[in-house]
């Protein structure tokens, strides 16, 4: 067997007549493990073959094989048994962009414990926060002196079993790089349940507490036809998804899917995004695919690529939030590349896109993925008809549901929103045209309703982000005592304009809409800010715009 087939022995898969995959089926055994059955499997076929190219923005580099993650993570495994971590125990990882996180995911999948990813910007509370909620016993951290001072200011109100220090040493931290290679580089195999608990996220909503997010070792397969048929990997590509490793998105990109199909991953650790530093890593490693979020396409078009040799892109992808028009155009001009969109959550694995040798649709987020039963469903949740806005739904199978979540911990009000009449709910919303593609719309609390109208938040983002004047904006209701609701523009201006703020551009940008949409769409109220309130993942929290303009929900 070559290292590009082990995952087929999972995959039943067929092709249509243009080369689409049509069809994607996954056939677990009872005991799958991927760390297990799928890199070291790799490992065992081809050891040599690359795996991940990691470098920093310092000038340091490491090229790791299939066989030495496997050795490694063996080791890492054995480290954990050894300092007490069992099977189920919970296990908080702070690493950003660190190779050492490759090795601990695989080490701690192969133990049977469950990974709770998280980013290096939370503080004191949000540690207490989620090690309560969690029951986390253990974390593995970046010896960045804040991240490690907000940690040990946590543990005095919760206390862990013990913590684990990467690229650093701490007084009453155990060493993870300093005793690594004193374990054993082979592990015998213990044993797991394919629907076990495995990966547990905290989500970045908009509205409330984050909620916990489970998934078994059917996720890590799962995100097979992401790297496959969304982002085009093949044993000979070097994908680059720009993620840390306390979101979702690592996941996506930057491990399970890429890596199952034998594909080499680029990794840079950087601090700090800056656009110009991430071309020069694209051009010096000869990247063929990339993905990141639209706001980073929107960051190198303004950074200006012409100076930069990214000829080795093949393919681009972006997911994470809605595309604009005007990104995709700009891009394409660019570098002759489509972005080819897709949709999925924290919950679920890619559920729709543009997958490879597809006709795309600007602006379209594609069509559902062959795994999924996708329909947009209207409150009673029955199939809305073509060209209606509802909420973005998947018919739930009998039996398994590989690629959807667990459901979320602890949580049955959550559980019985998302779960109910065979569907899954995602929570936002899109209509989907009579030839199956979906267009998003916004999340299902971020629909305006004025004076009869339905009107989605994205659509009237979308012109705005085309005029000069705008770097950031944000559309919700404001209240109003004739129209119940109105369109309100939250606007963060662009350097040049940031002087212009005032009635005269507020009405230049309200005339932009109207001449560019349905009249009825346009802002009635324009603000001018300096920042828009965000999640800790970056996503635009609306909810507080609407509540402190005394809109409730």
């Amino acid at each position: 067997m070559n290292a590009r087939d082990v995952h087929m022995q999972y995959v039943t898969e067929a092709y249509d007549e243009n080369g689409v995959v049509c069809k994607f089926e996954l056939d677990l055994p009872d005991n799958f493990n991927y760390s297990y059955d799928i890199i070291d499997k790799i490992a065992e076929c081809e050891p040599e073959r690359r795996a991940m190219i990691w470098c920093d923005d310092e000038g340091r580099e490491r090229i790791f094989t299939y066989g030495e993650l496997s050795k490694l993570s063996n080791r890492a495994a054995n480290m954990f048994l050894d300092k007490g971590i069992k099977y189920g125990d919970r296990v908080m990882t702070v690493l950003k962009r660190h190779w050492q996180m490759w090795i601990v995911v695989m080490g701690l999948e192969k133990i049977g414990a469950v990974l709770i990813p998280a980013t290096n910007q939370l503080k004191k509370k949000d540690y207490v926060y989620r090690f309560e909620k969690a029951g986390v016993k253990f974390i593995l951290a970046t010896g960045d002196g804040e991240v490690c001072d907000n940690i040990e200011r946590a543990v005095t109100e919760y206390p862990l079993k013990d913590k684990f220090i990467v690229k650093g040493s701490r007084e009453g931290w155990i060493d993870f790089d300093d005793i690594l290679m004193d374990y054993p580089a082979t592990l015998e195999r213990i044993p797991n349940k394919v629907d076990d608990d495995c990966l547990m996220f905290f989500s970045s909503g908009t509205t409330g507490y984050p909620k916990m997010v489970m998934h078994s070792h059917r996720y890590s397969a799962s995100h097979i036809p992401t790297a496959k048929h969304w982002h085009h990997l093949n044993e000979n590509s070097i994908h680059l998804t720009i993620s840390e490793s306390g979101w979702g998105k690592f996941f996506w990109g930057k491990l399970y899917g890429q890596m199952a199909v034998a594909a080499t991953v680029m990794a840079y650790d950087f601090t700090k995004f800056a656009p110009g530093d991430v071309l020069k890593m694209i051009e010096r490693y000869k990247v063929t695919s990339l993905c990141c979020p639209p706001t980073m396409y929107r960051f190198f078009i303004k950074e200006g690529m012409d100076g930069y040799d990214i000829s080795s892109l093949r393919y681009a992808t972006t997911a994470g939030e809605a595309l604009n028009a005007e990104v995709y155009n700009k891009f394409f001009e660019y570098t002759g590349l489509k972005l080819m969109e897709g949709f999925g959550q924290t919950e679920t694995v890619l559920i729709i896109g543009n997958p490879y040798n597809s006709v795309t649709r600007s602006g379209s987020m594609g069509k559902a993925m062959p795994m999924f039963d996708v329909i947009i469903a209207d409150p009673d949740d029955k199939e809305c008809p073509p060209d209606t806005t509802g909420e973005i739904c998947v018919r739930l199978r009998d039996g398994v549901n590989n690629g959807i979540f667990k459901g979320y911990v602890n949580n049955d009000e959550a559980n019985k929103k998302a779960f109910s009449n065979g569907l899954y709910h995602t929570g936002d919303t899109a209509y989907r045209d009579k030839d199956g593609y979906f267009w998003y719309v916004g999340r299902v609390d971020d629909v305006i309703k004025s004076s009869g109208y339905r009107i989605g938040p994205f659509e009237i983002e979308s012109i705005l982000m085309e005029h000069p004047a705008v770097l950031e904006c944000a559309i919700t209701a404001a209240p109003d005592p004739i129209r119940g609701q109105v369109v309100k523009a939250t606007i963060v201006l662009t350097q040049k304009y940031k002087d212009k703020a005032g009635d005269d551009l507020a009405k230049e940008l309200q005339k932009y809409v109207k001449t560019n949409t349905a009249p009825y769409k346009y802002p009635r109220i324009v603000e001018f800010v300096d920042e828009l309130p965000k999640t800790i993942s970056g996503k635009i929290r609306r909810v507080e715009i609407r509540s402190n303009d005394g809109i409730k929900k």
